[in-house]
């Protein structure tokens, strides 16, 4: 069984990407640089071009999973505020902006009309704010 999520453990760390993937990534270009300087040269030139195109790519795709998931986020939290807030403030719900839809995600239906009023109203200054306002944490289990 999962434990239970709450404000200071609901961070994710992708054990891929965070602790194979971008230590091999840095090394590799660390060690492009290292060659251009100790050994300069067409071929340790193109190493390193290389190896910056390596750490593009590998930014990227985990940029626009991220942006994929967002928008799912943002998806899920229209059709949630559909069902469970008034038309009203559902209609005005909206326009609030991803980065405060996807820290609303983890409110319970209980907490969330009064927590979308506080940031329609922008009593939130940031995201986290909103996280940190909710009294009982609606776990996300299904993210990557």
């Amino acid at each position: 069984m999962a434990e239970n999520q709450n404000f200071s453990n609901h961070t994710r760390y992708h054990t891929p990407f965070h602790k194979v993937g971008l230590p091999l990534v840095a090394i590799y270009l660390l060690w492009s640089i290292w060659l251009v300087i100790r050994q300069p040269g067409m071929e340790s030139g193109m190493n390193l071009v290389l190896s910056f195109a390596l750490v593009v790519t590998f930014f990227l795709t985990r940029i626009n999973a991220l942006k994929v998931q967002d928008r799912l986020i943002r998806l899920e939290e229209q059709l949630r505020f559909q069902r469970v807030l008034s038309a009203e403030l559902a209609a005005r719900a909206s326009s609030i902006p991803v980065p405060f839809l996807v820290a609303l995600r983890f409110a319970p239906d209980e907490e969330l009309p009064d927590l979308v009023s506080q940031v329609l109203e922008r009593k939130f200054a940031k995201p986290v704010e909103v996280k940190k306002a909710i009294k009982n944490w609606r776990g996300d289990h299904w993210r990557a």
